[in-house]
């Protein structure tokens, strides 16, 4: 019994040191557990850390290459040329016609080029009127071919090719009223083209319909043509005792930005409802035929249409009638100059503007200096429209009314039958001139208030003057430099410009310098609404 108790005891002594073992092997495995996990948390926070900076790192390098890229654009000629010009979008227009307006992108030699011909692209397709959005983007050439480049055009097209408006527009300078509409249906074949009617309600005055369509520029074709169809109404009684109606038809043979020749024929009626037209416009009434061809030359480097501050304008207008053997066919040469500057003076946005316009007509065939030129086409000076906007040819003095200056003649006697007498009137005919100048000068600059500056308000000095003369049927023999610049008529005042996005607003202070006795001008106030396009 003893040495089975001895035996029991020493198996005892002998299991309790290898549990002990035990425990630190697992105590061991452990504590390398917990050293891995730690181990693996801090290498999770590493590659955190790494990706971080790597991410950082990443946008400065690119940073760093579009610095460099804009220094090499600004400071030297990065030679590139176009590998290929792809088209995306376009489900219904011609192929073709986006090539035309994009073809300049192929012609770039450097980089500074192709983003300027791809602004230019971008411009052009936008002015077709057929495509809500254009995006122009350009990317690397294949690798095999270094300094290349790939354009990528993508258009989207209009959803809706049918679209019109309407609207109330008033002259103030003849107090008229017209009620204006118009339907336009964009790209019904694929080549941008146009197709369009408007119609015109004028209240004493004008009243026209008319319908045309217009086809851009495309491969086979170089220029832009149009043609249109029009009906027109138009009552001069008030001015000029006669009211005139035509029908014509007008064909746009060149359009660009410097250049534009058209061909006009239109049958022409002048009418006197009242029968008290004076002897000159009885003279002229009746059926006319009008087959001419008018080339207009335009320069125009302003840097606003409604408010320049700096630039210069240039416009030559020449027409050419009687492209007809018709014996009723009017035959006449006209030609406009107008030229304008406008330079800044330094203080307050101010600038100073200069223009000078002049016109003369002169009828064509055997005898013409005895002939008169056709009343229609001859020039008249007058209303509240800006001389600064309106450019083009002599039309605008301000502070007359429309029709307000020049030759006149006495209307035709009226007869009262239930008296047996015969009394002249009072009133006069405006009868134009064939030979017309005029000149101003517009000094604007911005108002001392934030709020009008931020607005674009500002106000103006200005000073016009005009002359207009006959010299057909003979009377050129009368006509002297001296007498015709004695003879101007004068104006100056200030006033308040609201400009818009479409049109420009003045309201003037006019002070009438000189007139003549049959002039139509006024001291006073006036408003005035006058639009570039």
């Amino acid at each position: 019994m003893a040495s089975s108790a001895e035996e029991y005891q020493n198996e005892q002594q002998q299991k309790t040191p290898i549990r002990s073992e035990e425990d630190e092997v697992l105590k061991d495995v452990d504590e390398d557990d917990e050293e891995m996990e730690e181990e693996e948390n801090e290498a999770d926070n590493d590659e955190d850390d790494e990706e971080e900076v790597s991410s950082e790192s990443r946008l400065r390098s690119e940073r760093n290459k579009l610095d460099h890229l804009f220094r090499r654009l600004s400071n030297e000629r990065v030679t590139v040329r176009v590998h290929d010009v792809l088209i995306k979008g376009n489900t219904k227009t011609k192929e073709s016609l986006i090539e035309a307006q994009i073809e300049g992108l192929k012609q770039v030699t450097t980089m500074q080029e192709l983003i300027k011909a791809a602004s230019i692209a971008n411009a052009r397709l936008h002015s077709l009127q057929i495509f809500d959005s254009v995006n122009i983007t350009l990317d690397s050439g294949p690798p095999e071919l270094p300094a290349t480049a790939n354009v990528i055009v993508e258009v989207v097209e209009t959803k809706n090719p049918l679209a019109g408006d309407i609207g109330i527009f008033s002259k103030p300078e003849a107090r008229s009223w017209s009620l204006e509409g118009s339907l336009k249906l964009k790209n019904l074949f694929g080549y941008g083209d146009l197709w369009d009617g408007s119609w015109a309600y004028g209240w004493d005055q004008t009243s026209e319909i008319s319908a045309g369509v217009s086809l851009p520029r495309f491969k086979g074709n170089a220029t832009p043509l149009s043609t249109r169809v029009s009906l027109l109404s138009q009552d001069w009684l008030k001015f000029s005792s006669y009211k005139e109606r035509s029908l014509g038809l007008s064909l746009g043979l060149i359009s660009s930005k410097r250049h534009d020749l058209a061909y006009s024929l239109m049958w022409r009626t002048l009418t006197d409802p009242t029968q008290m037209a004076s002897r000159s416009i009885r003279r002229q009434l009746g059926h006319g035929l009008l087959s001419s061809i008018k080339y207009t030359y335009t320069v125009d480097k302003r840097n606003s249409p409604l408010r320049p501050t700096h630039g210069y304008a240039f416009v030559s207008s020449s027409q050419i009638s009687g492209l007809s053997p018709d014996s009723r066919s009017l035959r006449f040469l006209r030609q406009e100059v107008d030229l304008r500057y406008a330079f800044p003076l330094g203080f307050y946005h101010a600038a100073l503007n200069l223009g000078v316009s002049s016109g003369i007509i002169v009828p064509l065939g055997s005898g013409f200096l005895s002939m008169p030129t056709f009343l229609p086409e001859r020039f008249f000076l007058g209303g509240h429209s800006s001389p600064v906007c309106t450019l083009g040819g002599p039309t605008t003095l301000l502070g007359f009314k429309s029709r307000g200056l020049g030759p006149t003649e006495p209307r035709r006697q009226v007869e009262d039958k239930s008296n047996d007498e015969t009394f002249e009137t009072s009133e006069r005919d405006v009868l134009g001139g064939d030979l017309a100048v005029t000149a101003f000068a517009d000094l604007s600059f911005d108002l001392p208030l934030k709020i009008f500056r931020e607005a674009g308000i500002h106000g103006h000095l200005f000073a016009c003057s005009g002359n207009l003369t006959k010299l057909s049927e003979n009377e050129f023999r009368n006509f002297t430099v001296r007498k015709f610049l004695d003879s101007f008529r004068c104006s100056a005042g200030f006033g308040i410009i609201f400009p818009t996005k479409l049109f420009r607003m003045e309201v003037n202070y006019c002070y009438i310098l000189k007139q003549l006795e049959h002039d139509r001008g006024k001291t006073g106030v006036q408003f005035s609404f006058s639009s570039p396009l």
